[in-house]
């Protein structure tokens, strides 16, 4: 059995090149590399000889026309209404389309046990696995990288966790936004905060902490990154007699903006509001609102190049350095006003 391969020593080794040096038809290789038992013992040997002469490794997508593969890609989200998702869904099904892969899209309402249970029920249904805005623990995301459906973890960065992972710099643009509202003279504001089980979150607030170098004082407040929880805790925000709302995102800014308009204050003549990603809506409400663009597109197209590397090599590739998200002032955000009295 020659295994001397037919386009050169520098080419990689082929399904075609196997079932060659083997004396066998691509079929039986295909079946072998499957792990069928229908095929002789005499050839699967053969076989076996043959890919491990030539290092050949067969690709994931390989297998899965052998196995007759879903074709499916699984997407797990915390919240379908919320607009920031549609851009890295959409630009994430465009690449998946462009390969013959359908995406399946499961909202786990933001509750981590519930989307480590989803995808756990998913595995079985998919090639791979994307985790967009992931809540759940480091102890479960490990769980998912032991298994053998490739996984990806977008919006979100652990150390010690073995997935590949794609993100934004979300701590930047926050800080600069904080330096904005102190430039503007503001030296009392309160961070309406996000899930807790959220990685943006704890950034951004991270960066909401470093601001006391600005002389910027800020009070967490909790709500739920919803426009409903934002307009909920803005009663509770007052309370700190804050000149300035830092919103985790753009629907708590919308739900803030609503709740100070309730209260008879106008924003930003009485109390500025920043948001964070840019959803459409932010440069439509009055007023515009002053915000960070997130590169959605850019990580839906990441997130679905580095899940294609793992359906065709079977390799985990290297996560890119997180992208770099911009501050977009508009009306939102104004002078502090005076002191009272």
């Amino acid at each position: 059995m020659s295994t001397q391969r037919p386009d050169g020593p520098r080419s990689r080794p082929t399904i075609a090149t196997v079932a060659e040096a083997a004396g066998v038809s691509i079929a039986t290789v295909s079946r072998v590399m499957s792990g069928s038992s229908k095929v002789k013992q005499e050839l699967a040997d053969r076989v076996h000889e043959a890919a491990d002469q030539l290092a050949y490794r067969p690709s994931r997508a390989a297998r899965g026309l052998a196995l007759g593969s879903l074709r499916n890609i699984g997407v797990i989200l915390p919240d379908l209404t919320n607009a920031y998702f549609f851009d890295v869904v959409n630009e994430m099904h465009r690449g998946a389309a462009e390969n013959g892969y359908r995406m399946l899209v499961a909202d786990s309402n933001g509750d981590p046990d519930e989307e480590l249970n989803t995808a756990l029920d998913l595995l079985g249904q998919v090639d791979g696995l994307v985790l967009l805005s992931s809540r759940i623990p480091t102890a479960g995301l490990k769980q998912l990288a032991r298994r053998d459906a490739p996984a990806v973890l977008v919006n979100r960065i652990e150390l010690g966790v073995d997935l590949p992972m794609v993100a934004a710099d979300n701590f930047t643009p926050m800080m600069q936004l904080c330096s904005h509202l102190a430039q503007l003279g503001h030296t009392r504001a309160v961070y309406l905060g996000g899930s807790q089980f959220a990685w943006q979150n704890r950034e951004r607030w991270r960066a909401v902490q470093s601001s006391a170098g600005f002389g910027l004082q800020v009070t967490h407040v909790s709500a739920d990154g919803t426009v409903e929880g934002a307009h909920a805790a803005v009663p509770e925000a007052l309370e700190h007699d804050p000149t300035a709302l830092i919103c985790f995102n753009d629907l708590s800014a919308i739900g803030a903006i609503s709740a100070l308009r309730d209260a008879g204050l106008s924003v930003p003549e009485d109390i500025s509001v920043t948001g964070f990603d840019d959803i459409v809506l932010a440069r439509h409400i009055a007023p515009a609102l002053t915000t960070v663009t997130s590169p959605k597109v850019q990580l839906g197209r990441r997130a679905w190049d580095l899940m294609r590397v793992m359906l065709d090599t079977d390799e985990r590739p290297e996560s890119p350095d997180p992208l770099s998200a911009e501050v977009v002032l508009r009306a939102s955000t104004g002078p502090a006003p005076l002191p009272r009295g």
